[in-house]
């Protein structure tokens, strides 16, 4: 598999695109007006406390206060909040290896999830706590935190008040597990845990050790700017999605980098020289006058990634669409019948419908719950294809990914984390006449509506004189024609009617108000 990541820069935008053989898998936008805030590290202070839903809300100095469910705290949280003169509280909690990547967290145990309020550290209101960003705001929800504080780097994870050393499940050669567990045990500092990442496999010790004690200045400067802010404060900016995504991305798997921005291209081979000077030759500045983007064939599957529909190869296709609770995706034959066996048929569009719609979960970062609904299958066989090729190609996917099989409906419900607005939430607003919901009330229900509020305001008036506001949607239906609309309105219901047009209106809304005092009546009939 040919791996590529390329990067494109337009005034403070910048957008990476990751492909697979020329395919693109994945997709960030950063801007400088919205950065990204996983990783970030914030003294806050209890807002509230809600046992109800066993959560706490942070107000760390933005809009929205940050969401901390109880099973996000770290029982040792006592040692972090020394550092700001909180009370001491004792709790136990199992630990496991496990690959501690900002885009994966939190992993926790069910028995950690279900643990009552009385078993967990004092979380007061008013209390100060330092907390770091695992999820974005998405909608009206604020940051989603933790009190379990890690500090990544390329080739290691720190773990601050955490004797834990793990390495990462995707290193699966034992002799390097023991090998990299040996080294670090040897390395860290007591009172600190570490978790290896996969890119250190081959890595030997004195570069681990540099990391190391790269990470160690980090905690010691997070730990002065604690005792000198008052929350809420912003007390560590984790790296930007550029930097974040070469930090954990790029790995021998990547045959280059392509980047059109002179700046970038230097800052990315300077870190590389530091940590990875034998990569520094896949880094490439692209220096031709065609936008980089549709050199590499991304500007037209980024359209279609915007799109509602997706093809398939056969001519089959998938449609995606996206609501508040979940994402729902149909798939389609279209006009394929390859065969006149319509079971061999479904299977093709079945599994060729998997592979995309893996894809463009992953592009387009879909999170939450997902309903798939696959064509009919009648033999259990095919429909154990269709779920293992699921499986397959979610292992590409970083973030966690649970599916079940599928049910005698031809459905397939997966679950998969979210850290981040999806693409469509990045890159769209919310339409403000329809909501979302891509439906308009019709002209003609209008229309009557607009006639029922004339009929009762009518009742029991002399010629009651009125104002009516409407978008120039409307026009044509109510100010136009032989006899205009609202000229049969005057004379049916005898009303002093005028009509003005407003662009502030929504097309599907209206508006009613008294000429003499100009008060608005609409909603007094």
């Amino acid at each position: 598999m040919n791996k590529e990541i390329i990067i494109n820069t337009i005034g403070d935008e910048t957008r990476i695109a990751i492909t697979e053989d020329g395919l693109l898998t994945e997709y960030f936008v950063e801007q400088a007006a919205s950065q990204r805030s996983v990783g970030d590290i914030y003294l806050g202070r209890v807002a509230k406390v809600i046992p109800g839903i066993k959560a706490a809300f942070i107000d760390v100095g933005h809009k929205q206060d940050a969401f901390l469910h109880f099973s996000d705290i770290d029982p040792k949280i006592e040692e972090l909040n020394a550092l700001i003169g909180d009370e001491d509280t004792d709790v136990d909690i199992d630990e496991e290896d496990e690959e501690n990547n900002h885009e994966k967290l939190p992993a926790q145990s069910q028995s950690n999830y279900q643990r009552s309020i009385q078993n967990l550290p004092k979380i007061e209101k008013g209390k100060e706590i330092i907390v770091q960003v695992t999820k974005e705001p998405v909608g009206n929800k604020g940051f989603r935190v933790t009190t379990r504080i890690t500090l990544p780097g390329r080739f290691l994870v720190l773990l601050p008040f955490d004797n834990k050393i793990g390495v990462s499940k995707k290193i699966h050669d034992p002799r390097k597990r023991k090998r990299l567990r040996r080294i670090v045990r040897s390395i860290v500092p007591e009172g600190f845990g570490v978790i290896v990442r996969t890119v250190a496999a081959n890595e030997d010790e004195e570069t681990i050790k540099e990391e190391l004690n790269r990470l160690l200045e980090t905690w010691k400067e997070i730990e002065q700017t604690i005792k000198n802010e008052k929350a809420p404060a912003l007390i560590y900016k984790d790296a930007s999605t550029t930097s974040s995504v070469i930090r954990d991305l790029f790995n021998y798997d990547v045959s280059k980098i392509v980047v059109d921005s002179k700046k970038i291209y230097k800052q990315l081979r300077d870190y590389l020289h530091q940590v990875h000077p034998e990569l520094e030759d896949r880094i490439e500045l692209y220096k031709g006058k065609e936008p980089i983007f549709d050199v590499f064939g991304i500007e037209p599957q980024l359209r279609i990634a915007m799109s509602r529909k997706v093809p398939l190869p056969s001519g089959g296709h998938i449609v995606i669409d996206q609501t508040e609770a979940m994402t729902v995706i149909d798939v389609n034959t279209g006009k394929y019948a390859a065969s006149m066996n319509q079971e061999l048929n479904s299977l093709k569009i079945d599994l060729e419908a998997a592979r995309e719609i893996c894809r463009q979960v992953r592009l387009r970062d879909i999170g939450g719950i997902i309903i798939i609904d696959f064509i009919d299958l009648e033999e259990e066989k095919n429909k154990k294809k269709v779920f293992d090729e699921l499986k397959k190609e979610f292992r590409k996917d970083r973030a966690k990914v649970s599916i079940l099989p599928m049910t005698e409906f031809g459905l397939v419900q997966i679950t998969r984390q979210r850290v981040r607005k999806s693409i469509f939430q990045r890159t769209r607003d919310v339409c403000p006449t329809c909501g979302g919901t891509g439906i308009l009330i019709s002209k003609e229900s209008l229309l009557k509506d607009i006639e029922h509020w004339l009929r009762r305001f009518k009742l029991g008036k002399f010629l009651p004189k009125v104002t009516l506001k409407i978008n120039p949607f409307l026009e044509n239906e109510i100010l136009k024609g032989l006899i205009p609309r609202y000229i049969r309105w005057r004379i049916k219901y005898r009303v002093r009617l005028k009509v003005e047009l407003d662009v502030s209106l929504k097309v599907d809304e209206f508006r009613f108000y008294d000429p003499d005092t100009g008060k608005d009546i609409t909603t007094e009939y």
